[in-house]
């Protein structure tokens, strides 16, 4: 896991990260602890949910601020990428149609995948893209909100469950005095 993880060069060294680079000197941003690493992998997955752009740089100040792992943050933002993007967001419109009450309207679904796929031609990614949440509006946002929340909610919770400390063992000559 660890060579998919940013290193802390690399985070210092990143120009959107610029103006909170100095905080990443503090040690207990990098430490593998239980509640680090459950906070990082729910900042992580939150934002990598909610902001469309700049997710890592959300996560990272985020990740400062309430003391999480900021590698960990910043991988786990990458829940989204181009390859999840559209089913991501076909499934946030859904559940954001149905928190809504709104009717399962496949024609207007089709429209606006057809008028995305248009705009990405014509305009280019990142204008296609805000066109096509413009179009989704309230649905989407909606959507997104709530596979957000759930996601951090369920990722810290899963890390914070399934992580287990380590007890030295006496056999390792590391336990500790009786």
């Amino acid at each position: 896991m660890k060579r998919w993880l940013p290193t802390r060069a690399q985070l210092r060294a990143s120009r959107w990260l610029r103006p909170v680079a100095h905080h990443l000197e503090d040690e207990r941003l990098w430490h593998m602890d239980r509640g680090s690493v459950a906070r990082g992998v729910g900042i992580g997955l939150f934002f990598g949910f909610l902001v469309p752009v700049a997710q890592f740089l959300f996560a990272i100040t985020t990740a400062i601020v309430l003391r999480a792992n900021v590698a960990i943050a910043a991988a786990s933002t990458l829940v989204s990428n181009p390859l999840t993007f559209p089913p991501i967001y076909w499934a946030a419109y859904k559940l954001g149609r149905f928190i809504l009450g709104e009717p399962d309207d496949e024609a207007g679904a089709l429209r606006i995948e057809s008028e995305t796929e248009a705009l990405l031609a014509q305009q280019g990614f990142i204008e296609g893209i805000w066109a096509s949440m413009q179009a989704a509006g309230a649905p989407l946002m909606v959507g997104l909100a709530a596979m957000a929340v759930t996601s951090a909610v369920v990722g810290f919770s899963v890390v914070w469950l399934l992580w287990r400390p380590h007890h030295a063992h006496p056999r390792d000559g590391n336990a500790p005095p009786p």
